[in-house]
């Protein structure tokens, strides 16, 4: 830490360092750093290892962020032996507040044997508006059952209840956090881009369609909010996985690509980190709308070379019928 000397040009008095504060008064001090600083902060010193490890300092980082996961059972690491459970606070933040980055052929999580298929997740949905918190839950939902693996991926945390917020809702003000956890790993991943890559209106059934989407290489975790603009409310708040054409991934492939997700590396944080999301996710759906087109020229050349061959076809017919 700091160094004491005697210093006349401060009356005589030996400095004070940093590290002769009450440790309850640090902790204190540390509470109120953001997760990143934290863990910054620990690793400058053995003395601050222990303070910047401190369980409630890291659980109350959480909450800030997402309240939902008051609802989620969390231990630490050292007690979960062989039960289900989540780890530690500090680790959920570590998996959980970065982005996942998608595996590469270089990467270690791509070349060693793909992870196994979550059989339940559990969403922590923490929706905001203007800063403020006007929902939160947790949804349990069973990964291993043959209509979710057959069906489209898709988890609802609100469907077609809708709810008034204290003030009129602007969409494009919103701010989501999903985050997917799975017991059995205990390893969590951010599905949502936190601030919306995309906010789309419908004239025709006076909705707004709120969009927070992660691009994991050939899929996106779309997730989805819904204002009806007619009544001020949020009607549905939704999560699913869509591939490169747009059509929806079943929730096997869904699993697969969430399980690959938590174990790769992060891509970190804050203004960056979000920018680079939503390069991701314009890039996506350019990607998108270049296949469609493509798709749809290739259709117009099918049909015209089909036209083509029906008319050659009755031309020859009619040819027939009067040479007889």
């Amino acid at each position: 830490m700091t160094d004491r000397e005697f210093s006349p040009a401060c009356g005589g008095h030996a400095e004070t360092g940093i590290d002769d504060l009450p440790l309850d008064v640090l902790s204190l001090v540390l509470r109120r750093l953001d997760g990143a600083s934290l863990a910054a902060l620990g690793c400058a010193s053995s003395g601050f290892h222990g303070l910047a490890a401190d369980a409630d300092t890291w659980r109350g980082l959480c909450l800030a962020l997402w309240p939902s996961v008051a609802s989620v059972p969390l231990e630490p690491a050292c007690c979960r032996g062989g039960s289900d459970g989540f780890h530690s606070h500090r680790a959920l933040f570590a998996d959980a507040f970065p982005f996942p980055a998608t595996p590469t052929a270089t990467t270690p999580a791509a070349t060693a044997a793909a992870p196994a298929l979550p059989s339940r997740l559990v969403s922590a949905v923490d929706l905001h508006h203007r800063g403020v918190c006007i929902m939160s839950r947790v949804v349990d939902t069973d990964a291993s059952t043959p209509w979710f693996l057959g069906s489209p991926f898709r988890v609802d945390a609100l469907l077609q209840e809708g709810f008034t917020a204290p003030s009129q809702i602007a969409p494009a003000e919103l701010a989501l956090s999903w985050v997917l956890l799975d017991p059995a790993s205990g390893r969590a991943v951010n599905a949502s881009s936190r601030r919306p890559v995309s906010v789309d209106r419908s004239w025709l059934t006076g909705e707004t369609v709120a969009r927070f989407t992660v691009v994991l290489g050939g899929v996106a975790l779309d997730a989805a909010v819904t204002c009806d603009d007619r009544y001020g409310h949020v009607r549905e708040v939704s999560l699913c996985v869509e591939d490169a054409d747009g059509g929806g991934v079943s929730g096997r492939d869904g699993l697969a690509a969430l399980a690959a997700a938590m174990a790769a590396p992060r891509r970190g944080r804050g203004a960056e980190a979000e920018a680079r999301a939503a390069r991701r996710y314009a890039e996506f759906v350019k990607g998108k709308s270049a296949r469609k087109e493509w798709k749809a020229r290739r259709e117009g050349l099918v049909d015209l070379c089909c036209s083509g061959v029906g008319a050659a076809a009755f031309v020859g017919f009619l040819v027939m019928l009067t040479c007889r």
